[in-house]
């Protein structure tokens, strides 16, 4: 965030297993004399770093309630289970919800998928965050359907994990505050879009060059000399008769 008197700089936060590495680069390529701070935040407390105005712009999990900011999708994720290594599970390459059915699954209180109704059968408690439900996984208490990014965050050797095909799926989303679209985040959109260093977009067109006044005043002069006469020979011409016989 930049105050008065201050010089430029950008925070971008970012939730757990989100991965903002190769716009960071893009940025600093781009615009070395603005420094661009990391700072991960809880997915829970993603859009209020925002609404604090603690970060420019966050990369946060859809759906999320969204009041007052912009958010921008910029990939879909992958859904896994997390299971145990030696679990029936791993003998197939991907699972359905029903699959689950005779499973404990683990549901914590940061989950970021939208669930109508989890798979398989509830913990006696939640736990509180993704990292302690990964523990439990590992000592055998239930098993945890989590984006790939958050398996691959946590990953253990005792563990791996297989796509579920019926689940919901996290969207991973830009976003920032409504009428706040600064040139900084302008910028920012335009790395994570893709754009090239030379697009145009959120740049204002160049003033159209004005014409010197000598060199309208030579346009001028030609004119006058040129179309102008001929038009007024013209006009001569018409008027003139049949030459006078002389006696």
């Amino acid at each position: 965030m930049t105050g008065p008197g201050e010089h430029p700089s950008f925070t971008l936060g970012y939730v757990p297993g989100v991965t903002p590495g190769k716009w960071v680069r893009k940025w600093n390529e781009r615009s070395p004399e603005v420094p661009l701070s990391l700072v991960q935040v809880p997915a829970a407390e993603a859009a209020d770093m925002v609404r604090r105005r603690d970060a420019d712009a966050v990369l946060l999990r859809l759906p999320t309630e969204r009041t007052g900011l912009h958010a921008i999708p910029l990939y879909t994720e992958t859904t896994v289970v997390v299971v145990p290594k030696d679990h029936l599970i791993t003998t197939i390459e991907e699972v359905s919800g029903e699959d689950l059915a005779d499973d404990v699954v683990l549901h914590p209180l940061d989950d970021t998928l939208d669930w109508e109704q989890p798979p398989g059968r509830p913990a006696i408690e939640r736990p509180a965050t993704t990292a302690a439900a990964i523990e439990l996984v590992a000592a055998g208490v239930g098993l945890l359907v989590v984006p790939q990014s958050l398996a691959r965050l946590h990953h253990r050797r005792d563990l791996t994990y297989r796509p579920v095909t019926d689940a919901p799926q996290s969207r991973v989303a830009l976003s920032w505050l409504e009428d706040e679209t600064t040139d900084l985040m302008e910028q920012f959109i335009g790395i994570v879009r893709g754009r090239t260093v030379n697009s145009t977009r959120g740049r204002q067109p160049a003033p159209a060059k004005r014409e010197r006044p000598d060199a309208a005043g030579k346009k001028a002069e030609v004119r006058k000399s040129t179309g102008g006469n001929r038009r007024s020979s013209a006009a001569r011409g018409g008027k003139r008769g049949k030459p006078r016989r002389r006696s």
